[in-house]
């Protein structure tokens, strides 16, 4: 009889180094951050308005409907994982997989946690960057509708005044 418990880390360990495999999830996790712009830009402010207008309202509740986005893309991920660990795929998977669960751990972070306080904290930004990203975030929220706003990013994000210029513009056109 296998051992199921055992069999992930043994997996692992037998198909991909850690060299290879840092740097892919690595890697990963900044394409991540394309694939949020992306999404955010033209799915969930298109088509999955829907789901998402409801982080553009104020919440009532510990949940809004938005947060089925979190169990749309943790998919891959876990079909990933799933598929290198034990289905025997690519080893590489693995570490793809892992990355895209990283990327939604350093998003759940940031952004329910630290910008929208969904767990209470004491953190106070002081980098320069820190302060950049949740001002940017925040200018992406003076929008409530499905158009017209401006920074889609998650962990990137240009200038508070660019984005301010491009709020203006954008309002009135």
């Amino acid at each position: 009889m296998r051992n199921w418990l055992a069999a992930p880390g043994a997996a692992i360990a037998a198909h991909m180094a850690p060299f290879p495999g840092i740097p892919l999830l690595l890697a990963t996790i900044a394409a991540m951050e394309g694939v949020a712009y992306a999404s955010h830009r033209w799915v969930m402010h298109g088509p999955g308005w829907f789901l998402h207008e409801s982080h553009h309202r104020a919440r009532t509740g510990a949940f809004e409907l938005n947060d089925l986005y979190a169990v749309i893309f943790a998919i891959p991920s876990i079909v990933l994982l799933l598929g290198g660990v034990q289905l025997g795929w690519w080893p590489g998977f693995t570490w793809i997989g892992a990355g895209i669960a990283a990327y939604g751990a350093i998003y759940f972070g940031f952004h329910d946690v630290i910008v929208h306080r969904r767990i209470g904290h004491r953190y106070v930004p002081r980098s320069g960057y820190m302060k950049r990203i949740i001002q940017a975030h925040r200018l992406h929220h003076a929008v409530e509708s499905k158009a017209g706003a401006v920074s889609f990013g998650f962990l990137w994000a240009p200038p508070a005044e660019v984005l301010k210029v491009q709020l203006l513009e954008r309002r009135k056109a």
